[in-house]
């Protein structure tokens, strides 16, 4: 699976920002999706996840209520659509792709596009 990630730049507190991810390759579509970041000195964490089949989304407690992930099938891609952004949300965003997608680990995801970098001025 090839992902390649678009859409980071420089916000202020409580503004909006749209990350979208472009999958390809031959099975992309048994994958599940899923966006990390990972803030300067800390560990990659996860964010949220979709999977291409139902749509079903899975996010980290806390961005419930302020980021959305949603898919394009047409288009092959993913989203990350970010409300209320906070100072805290500031990281390098990574959208990555795995078979199972279960696990929130990020050493357990097998596929990975570039990061994109989110910075939230307060």
């Amino acid at each position: 699976v090839q992902l390649q990630a678009f859409g980071g730049g420089l916000v202020q507190a409580g503004g909006s920002l749209r990350l979208s991810c472009a999958a390809s390759g031959p099975t992309f579509r048994r994958y599940v999706m899923g966006w990390f970041r990972q803030a300067p000195g800390k560990e990659r964490e996860f964010v949220a996840a979709i999977t291409w089949s139902g749509g079903a989304t899975h996010y980290t407690d806390s961005v419930k209520g302020r980021f959305t992930m949603s898919k394009d099938n047409a288009k092959n891609t993913v989203y990350l659509e970010m409300n209320s952004l906070k100072p805290e949300d500031t990281a390098v965003y990574y959208c990555a792709a795995d078979p199972s997608g279960s696990d929130v680990d990020h050493r357990n995801w097998d596929s990975w596009g570039q990061g994109t970098q989110v910075t939230v001025s307060s």
